[in-house]
């Protein structure tokens, strides 16, 4: 038996093994074009993505114009059209367990609504129920409530049938914000602050996709 009706996950580094070998490349050869000498670890841009967030980080701590952000979307893009994230093997079997079970699973994510489709029609999943991502006017999106609003009006579910499951503090934020429950995915990377951050502020954390699982499911021997 499914514990929440409507999931609504994260994608990159919660579902998609993606910022390692694609987001952070990106960005990488997005610097060496606009920004020469200057360069990030990938700890220090999985910081950067937590806290201030990566439109604030380009705007306030690099300086990118307009013109540099659009330049910056577009380097993105070419990474992202190239390249498929493999899924973690847990967050397969939940996401189709979901589904079986009658439930919802949604997505609000800072990726492009048609990858993150793309991305789960290659990985053999059923297509989310509603995707919200970086297409939608800055003001609706993530840490903005405006998903769990649309989600709540279409799909029809109540605030304590949803839970968010996110590995960053914007989708924190946002279940705070939206009186929803949360999840801190804290499986894809190591960095001691944000990991920190999230046990002593998320109202639950947990280290591999099967742990989420068994909670989900009330299962302890949740399987991938």
């Amino acid at each position: 038996m499914m514990r929440y009706r409507c999931l609504i996950l994260d994608h990159d580094d919660t579902v998609a093994e993606s910022t390692e070998r694609i987001h952070y490349p990106a960005f990488l050869d997005a610097l060496r074009q606009m920004r020469p000498g200057h360069t990030v670890t990938l700890e220090e841009y999985f910081l950067l993505n937590f806290r201030p967030g990566f439109l604030p980080y380009c705007e306030e701590v690099l300086g990118f114009t307009p013109a540099e952000l659009e330049r910056e979307y577009d380097i993105w893009q070419s990474w992202v059209r190239e390249r498929v994230p493999a899924f973690y093997p847990g967050m397969k079997e939940i996401i189709r367990r979901q589904k079986a079970e009658g439930g919802y699973v949604c997505v609000s994510s800072h990726s492009v609504k048609k990858n993150i489709l793309r991305d789960y029609r290659e990985n053999g999943l059923p297509e989310p129920d509603l995707v919200f991502g970086w297409e939608l006017p800055r003001e609706k999106r993530k840490p903005a409530v405006y998903a769990l609003e649309e989600i709540r009006r279409v799909l029809g579910v109540r605030p304590e049938e949803m839970l968010m499951v996110d590995d960053l503090l914007p989708g924190l934020e946002m279940a705070r914000a939206g009186g929803i429950d949360f999840a801190a995915a804290c499986w894809a990377y190591d960095v001691p602050e944000i990991r920190a951050y999230m046990r002593a502020n998320a109202p639950r954390c947990f280290d591999t996709p099967e742990a989420l699982g068994a909670y989900l499911y009330e299962n302890p021997e949740f399987r991938t």
